[in-house]
């Protein structure tokens, strides 16, 4: 899969946007309530007043969202002119605003369509902005949306949704709280070290994951406690676009599928949900990936290489786990009041994730996914 998206980086890169609009008048900008408060944010909303003829602002998308949203979105903008569609936020803004280029392109699918598989073949112009780092939806085909009816999430996946410009300016993620940055940021960590271990993983996935696993390792508690270093949360938006390039070439795997239904039913952040899965599935999935975590291993700052690869992928599985702490997110289920009671809904759930069970190198039985939800229900098990 070509990604051919224009790249603009670095502090204060969206003053030289203009050139990027080519002319069009008549723009769509796709973000939220928190996001659109942001003062750099309403320095670009004026700058791209003062082009366009019209701006037309949705800034309503929920956290999570579902089909349902997009369809009231795009009811709401129904008489609206559109030539480029500009998404500015995490996520599930760039999400929105990737499913709203294909959805008010000429000739489009239904939403409805999509959801059944029809892949969309093309799409207004579009801009992407990540005001969080961690998704890296900017560099991936994927639209994700919640289905509440079967208490899930769904991923619209077509390269025609991979977007003409990507901005990443770090003075819009300075604004983040810690417990956003930190989730965010173990997104684009389970991104990449799930590409890198994916049965679909091939030379171009790694290369994207291990240049991003290296930024990352450097960068991510040093954004976290310093959120106006500049240079940290740029590093940071780079780990994450370069997360969301693996995806691209490769694919998630196990932290991902068990991660779905912890959203789809109960509505926990994604990278919330990540963060307390990344060291149970990746222990789980050890042994198949001893090289490749090793490998991972040396890129840690400070990293002992003289450690065997055995005993650098149980390293890293433990720093995997004491980053969370570090990090100060939640570390089980127990802790979000979700009872082990649940336990058969959520195996039942993650094992329908077949897209992404497909791409774990080792096999992957309901006794496994039970086994790794029941280390997060530490209370229960010592009952």
């Amino acid at each position: 899969m070509n990604i051919n998206s224009t790249l603009i980086s670095g502090f204060q890169a969206l003053n030289d946007i203009s050139y990027l609009m080519q002319n069009r008048r008549n723009l769509l900008l796709v973000t939220d309530k928190n996001i659109i408060a942001i003062p750099a944010v309403a320095e670009l909303i004026e700058r791209l007043r003062r082009q366009a003829t019209t701006l037309t602002i949705i800034d309503a998308v929920p956290p999570e969202p579902s089909q349902h949203d997009v369809a009231a979105l795009l009811s709401a903008i129904e008489g609206a002119q559109v030539e480029m569609v500009i998404g500015v936020g995490g996520g599930s803004v760039l999400d929105v605003a990737k499913l709203l280029s294909v959805l008010r392109a000429p000739a489009a699918p239904t939403l409805e369509a999509l959801l059944n598989g029809v892949k969309p073949t093309v799409r207004l112009p579009s801009l992407l902005i990540p005001t969080t780092a961690g998704t890296g939806s900017e560099a991936t085909p994927n639209a994700i949306l919640a289905i509440p009816e079967q208490q899930t999430k769904v991923g619209i996946i077509s390269p025609v949704m991979l977007p003409d410009y990507v901005a990443l300016a770090p003075e819009l993620t300075t604004s983040m709280p810690p417990h956003i940055a930190s989730s965010t940021g173990i997104d684009a960590l389970c991104h990449l070290i799930e590409c890198f271990t994916a049965t679909v993983a091939n030379p171009v996935s790694d290369n994207y994951a291990l240049i991003g696993l290296k930024k990352l390792f450097a960068s991510l508690e040093t954004s976290v406690a310093e959120p106006h270093n500049l240079q940290a949360r740029l590093d940071m938006l780079w780990a994450s676009y370069y997360g969301g390039a693996a995806i691209a070439h490769a694919g998630t795997h196990l932290v991902h599928a068990l991660s779905y239904p912890l959203g789809g039913k109960y509505h926990l952040p994604h990278g919330v949900a990540n963060a307390i899965l990344l060291a149970p599935c990746m222990r789980a999935v050890r042994p198949a990936a001893v090289s490749k975590f090793a490998q991972a291993w040396d890129l840690l700052p400070n990293a002992d290489t003289t450690l065997s690869e055995e005993e650098k992928s149980h390293a890293l599985v433990d720093y995997f786990a004491a980053l969370v702490r570090r990090l100060q997110l939640p570390a089980s289920l127990e802790e979000l009041g979700i009872g082990s009671d649940q336990l058969p809904a959520l195996v039942t759930s993650a094992l329908e994730v077949q897209r992404l069970i497909k791409n774990v190198p080792t096999a992957v039985s309901a006794d496994m996914v039970r086994d790794i939800y029941l280390t997060l229900f530490p209370t229960s098990t010592q009952r």
